[in-house]
């Protein structure tokens, strides 16, 4: 845009030394001072055009650096796109993860309740099992005596009868 209104101003520079040339020319009756103002022009004319292609190398620069900084922005916009994208797809890992945590927290929960119960069923059943090694103990125990209490009352049946038989022949 500035090399644009320079451009213009250059333009407008040569075309109103060029009338101020016509109109000295026009007005003047001495071939000197002409010749003065011509040589004058064109000097003028030369710096203008010197003027004009700075402007124009200048323009040219700034175009080119216009569409490398919109080739940047396209660029940066890109890769915000993209790491916007890795944003939501995290979040959306991290609410995952925070469900799968949160499950895990209670099933952990559950497992520690349900092994506290096992753990007080298992101490029951010892407490039974040793319970009913005492019971077997003492009901061998009583076997046993009601076995010699057997074999003792054979015996005594024995006894008994060897007296009976032994009465009933006379002795």
């Amino acid at each position: 845009m500035k090399a644009e209104l320079i451009v213009r101003r250059g333009v407008f520079a040569v075309v109103f030394a060029g009338l101020l040339a016509g109109g000295t020319y026009a007005q003047s009756q001495d071939p000197t001072p002409q010749q003065q103002d011509i040589r004058n022009d064109k000097k003028d004319i030369r710096s203008d055009k010197k003027d004009l292609a700075k402007d124009r190398a200048d323009r040219n620069a700034d175009q080119r650096d216009i569409n490398h900084d919109k080739r940047d922005l396209s660029k940066d916009r890109a890769d915000r796109n993209a790491d916007q994208r890795d944003i939501h797809h995290d979040r959306t890992d991290l609410n995952k993860d925070r469900v799968d945590r949160n499950k895990d927290l209670r099933d952990i929960s559950h497992d520690r309740a349900d092994l506290n119960k096992d753990r007080v069923d298992r101490n029951a059943d010892q407490r039974d099992i040793n319970h009913d090694k005492k019971d077997l103990s003492k009901d061998r125990k009583d076997r046993n005596q009601v076995q010699k209490d057997i074999n003792k009352d054979k015996k005594d049946l024995h006894k008994d009868r060897k007296d009976l038989r032994h009465d009933k022949r006379g002795h």
